[in-house]
């Protein structure tokens, strides 16, 4: 029987304007929409895409953004897809009859499996509409057996969208055409989206660029963003617009078409706006955006700058300044909607870019406050990476000896000066698509020649083009003569045609200035040079720290075996060159192995063993990190992070207080804790998870909880990363609790003085510490047995969110 039989039934085809084919499903993200039914009893339509039709719901008094509000949702028949935008009036005697307005219009994201929440009553989703935006909740309503309606509530999550003023009572036309119920009823024409622009439309203009640095800058007076993995693209408002055009000024509106509605509604007479194009729908990296420009949507818009506004030029004025008036711009927009206004955390560069590495995030652009907007690329605007990511020329390829794939390696480089520099070759990240997309790209610029100077070796086989396709590679470091090291293919940059002259990112510099000391064997490694100084105030050895993760490997490697691991390696020692890597590469140890993670171009590093630990420590791993799950399912988390991170003041005896506070909030959810000091000045307080729940459901919950805290108690805790709403409080860290984002192992080195450790107390260990640093390679062995945490079963998350959500 066809889920549209029942819809098909209580219609007839020849008297109705509703649709009756079943459509097409999206190509990309899962599509939404919410429809005004002036029927016998007013209410909204919930339509949700799953499976080749609509889900349905009807909302009798429409979506509430107040979390303490629970809405009924009567579940109605599957309707077809087309019916996601239909708008118009359904004849008196048929089913249904009145004015149907389309109110609001996305995409939607199931955070659970949508089939298992269908029959258990339970279906958490995000919404990714013009209107309606966040987390939501559809709970079924135990009923008699003889109901004849499927009655649902329709719930608000606690989350950025919710508390926001009454969507059923702020919009009352249609998301489509701008009518209202009169004007739809007697077939009006549309009303033009978005206000009647009285100035003219801002002429086009060249972005101001950041300048790519090492290290984050120092002082007070710079605001940090987070890198946004995009296309930049400068919205022009005024007359004939919207217009969105990229970086160098090529008007791709129709491109991003879905954006332009919701644009159109700022309110502004003319403005001109700076930002950053990505892929819509929760849907995240620069893959995401290609495959979203392939599908034609979704995108979103986070704004950064903005250089004009009501025909006033304001490049000169100071960046606080120009983001003051563009919040007050964006402030009627939805949040979490498409668009957004981009997050700026003033003060050190170091702790932000710290923060956003260890989530996962691509880096941080960190710019002076009082800084004017000057095109072309200034020292005034900086942008730090994580994982190092450039756009360079392809230059050739080599073909590939296995059957189907055009081509093996691509070959780069890079401009200098009048000329191109060789780079090295790319030949992991494409997909099937992706090479055939390229080989066709390529043919037509087959040229005798190389555009740069490449070695004899590397020429070998090559077939060579012009320079004219740009390529995002992201790649770990660059040797000492500028060839890229584990490079990866990310996708083409049709924004970016070739630049003149860019500066070429600063390379990596490894460099062991220690002599050769001496070599041993530890845990069947060799430890070359283990007599060279790592921590140089307390004397800790490379062959002391390798010793140490032999002799606590029976301890740590419970914590830390089989899962995904980032390392903070020191080659030179504590007070060299140190860095953070996520993959492995050429040359790595045997003992140090890779495993493939769903979703992800490269292997993530992982050990099972104490050689695997000490192999890390002769290759300069200081720290290891561990992310909250297991090789064997990346995908359903087995640990919950909170990170207690205390305002520079608050001593350890408030931290220690807060975690406890925490622990017995969490307890009274059915949430059993251990502790952990960090070996800094912080605490984690760690919940062990049944594998049952996914990573959104975790990120959500952890979310939520610190939410929640912080405003209950808004002078001791803040949920926010932002220094200045630090002051004088705990921050709690829940970004641990993301696919890619990693918190310090236990009995983890620290790479700080004093060699720490990162220790794993009882409750009862921890009321009698007095600071977070107290253990080191030092003491932590002997120590570890005296004060080791009484670790509860794994809980399911499921039952502690019910205990918190009260379904």
């Amino acid at each position: 029987m066809s889920r549209l039989a029942t819809y098909h039934a209580k219609r007839d085809r020849a008297a109705t304007p509703e649709p009756f084919d079943a459509g097409a499903p999206s190509a990309g993200a899962l599509r939404y929409s919410m429809q005004n039914h002036d029927a016998t009893r007013l209410h909204w339509d919930l339509r949700l895409e799953w499976d080749g039709v609509l889900l349905s719901w009807a909302v009798t008094r429409g979506p509430s953004l107040d979390p303490a509000d629970k809405r009924l949702a009567v579940r109605t028949e599957d309707h077809p897809l087309p019916y996601l935008t239909f708008e118009g009036v359904i004849p008196k005697g048929q089913y249904g009859a009145g004015t149907v307005m389309l109110w609001d219009l996305g995409h939607w994201r199931p955070l659970d499996d949508v089939e298992y929440g269908l029959g258990k009553g339970h279906l958490r989703f995000q919404l990714y509409g013009r209107r309606l935006t966040g987390l939501w909740d559809l709970v079924r309503i135990k009923g008699k057996p003889s109901d004849r309606a499927e009655n649902w509530l329709m719930v608000k999550a606690e989350d950025a969208a919710a508390h926001q003023p009454d969507p059923v009572a702020r919009y009352t036309t249609s998301i489509g055409t701008g009518r209202d119920f009169a004007a739809i009823a007697a077939d009006a024409a549309p009303v033009p989206p978005g206000p009647a622009y009285p100035l003219a439309l801002p002429k086009p203009a060249e972005p101001m660029l950041a300048k790519l640095v090492s290290d984050p800058p120092e002082g007070d007076d710079w605001l940090h963003e987070l890198k946004i993995d995009g296309y930049r693209g400068m919205v022009h408002l005024g007359r004939g617009g919207p217009v969105i055009r990229t970086r160098n000024g090529l008007d791709w509106t129709d491109r991003f078409a879905p954006l332009v509605p919701a644009l159109a509604d700022l309110p502004a007479r003319s403005a001109l706006i700076d930002g950053e194009i990505v892929a819509g729908a929760g849907a995240q990296g620069f893959s995401a955006l290609q495959q979203a420009i392939t599908d034609g949507g979704p995108f979103g818009y986070v704004a950064f700058d903005l250089l004009e506004l009501d025909g006033r030029n304001l490049r000169a004025r100071p960046l606080t300044e120009r983001r003051a008036a563009l919040e007050e711009l964006l402030a009627d927009v939805p949040p979490l909607g498409l668009i957004q206004l981009s997050v700026a955390l003033p003060g050190d560069g170091a702790t932000a870019l710290a923060a956003i590495c260890a989530a996962g995030g691509e880096g941080i652009v960190s710019k002076r406050a009082g800084s004017t907007y000057r095109a072309g690329r200034g020292d005034s605007w900086r942008k730090i990476k994580c994982d190092r990511r450039t756009a360079f020329a392809i230059i050739g390829w080599t073909k590939s000896d296995s059957p189907g794939r055009p081509f093996a390696s691509l070959l780069l480089a890079s401009p200098e000066g009048e000329g191109w520099r060789y780079r090295g070759r790319v030949g992991t990240g494409f997909s099937t698509a992706t090479q055939a997309d390229l080989a066709a790209r390529m043919a037509p610029l087959v040229r005798k020649t190389a555009a740069a100077k490449v070695s004899r070796a590397d020429s070998r086989g090559v077939t060579w083009i012009e320079p004219a396709l740009m390529a995002e590679i992201r790649y770990a470091e660059e040797t000492s003569d500028g060839i890229l090291r584990h490079a990866s293919f990310q996708g083409l940059r049709e924004d970016k045609m070739p630049p003149t002259a860019p500066p070429a990112p600063t390379p990596v510099v490894r460099v062991d200035r220690a002599g050769k000391g001496d070599s041993r064997k530890i845990a069947g490694v060799t430890i070359t040079n283990a007599d060279r100084v790592v921590f140089p105030d307390c004397g800790v050895t490379k062959g002391d720290l390798a010793a140490y993760y032999e002799a606590i490997a029976p301890l740590m490697l419970p914590h830390c075996a089989d899962r995904p691991l980032s390392l903070v390696r020191l080659p030179e020692g504590l007070g060299g060159q140190q860095f953070f890597q996520k993959h492995a590469g050429r040359g790595f140890p045997v003992q140090m192995k890779t495993t493939p993670v769903a979703g992800e171009e490269e292997p993530a590093i992982y050990v099972n063993a104490a050689s695997g630990l000490v192999a890390g420590a002769q290759m300069g791993v200081v720290e290891y990190h561990i992310r909250g799950t297991r090789r064997d399912r990346t995908d359903r988390p087995d640990r919950l992070v909170f990170d207690l991170d205390p305002d520079e003041g608050l001593g350890f005896a408030e931290v220690r207080a807060a975690a406890e506070d925490l622990r017995d909030r969490l307890a009274a959810l059915g949430m059993p804790t251990w502790p952990m000091v960090t070996g800094g000045k912080g605490i984690h307080v760690v919940a062990d998870l049944k594998r049952t729940a996914s990573w959104d459901t975790v990120k959500l919950f952890a979310r939520t909880f610190a939410h929640l805290l912080a405003s209950e108690q808004p002078d001791r805790y803040v949920a926010v990363m932002s220094k200045a709403k630090r002051e004088g409080k705990i921050f709690i860290d829940w970004l641990r609790n993301e696919p890619q984002a990693t918190a310090i192992s236990p009995f983890s080195v620290r790479a700080r003085p004093g060699a720490k450790v990162a220790m794993p107390l009882s409750w009862q260990a921890l009321a009698k510490e007095t600071s977070a640093n107290a253990y080191d390679t030092s003491n932590a062995l002997t120590a570890a047995p005296k004060i080791a945490p009484e670790r509860a079963p794994p809980v399911s998350l499921e039952r502690v969110i019910r205990a918190l959500t009260g379904a």
